[in-house]
Parts: structure tokens; sequence; C-alpha cells
């Protein structure tokens, strides 16, 4: 199994399931506030599910391995998880707490853009 390509499914699965669900079954029960962070979510999630995407295909690579595509793939899904995750969380349950910890998936976007770059000028 591909770690990073089984990523980049479920990432993509639950960007599309969550603006779906914020689109059709949310619209009428969050503030405006609340579905942007819902909208702002799906979005980076989307890009980034394509970002582990090509995680997965330059792993499937013999010649391009190490650990900056390890950094890159780990950074993304992160990413996802922390930056995405917790704007979803914010927006179902209102807690507003949750938005000091929201950067640090910021952060983890980054880190996996700069393990990319570092994978492209080793290759």
């Amino acid at each position: 199994m591909s770690l990073w390509l089984a990523a980049g499914a479920v990432n993509g699965f639950l960007a599309v399931a969550l603006g779906a669900f914020a689109a059709h079954g949310l619209k009428d029960r969050l503030d405006a506030q609340a579905l942007g962070w819902v909208e702002t979510g799906v979005q980076y999630q989307m890009f980034h599910t394509l970002a582990l995407l090509a995680v997965a295909w330059l792993a499937s690579r013999e010649d391009v391995q190490g650990w900056s595509l390890q950094l890159a793939g780990w950074g993304f899904l992160a990413g996802c998880v922390l930056f995405s995750g917790l704007l979803y969380l914010m927006a179902l349950t209102g807690t507003r707490g949750l938005g000091v910890v929201v950067p640090l998936g910021g952060l983890a976007f980054l880190a996996g853009w700069v393990g990319l770059l570092v994978t492209a000028l080793r290759v």
C-alpha cells in the first residue's frame, strides 16, 4: 500500500464530502464566518490533496527517495489535519479557542512545500 496515495485519496474524499455537506446541509445552520472557515478548510485540503498525490507519484519512483520527500508528505498530511481539521471543528462546535492552534497547520503545510523543494533540488 502507498501511504501517500491512500492519504491523498482519503483527503480528497473528505474535502469533497465536507464541502458538499457545508454547502447543502450547513448553510442555514452556520453563520457566515463559520461557513467561511469550512470553505477555507476545504480549499486548503483539496490543494494539499493534490500535493499528497504528487508525493505518492514521486515516492513510487526509485530515483526519488529520502527524508525530504517524507517531510513533504507528513507536512501536507499534518497540515490537512491541523489546519483544515481544526477550521472544521471550530465551525461545527463554535470553539474559538482552537484558532490559536490552526497556524501550526499552516506551518506544517509550509514544511511540506520546503520538503518538496529540497526533493526537487536533490533529483
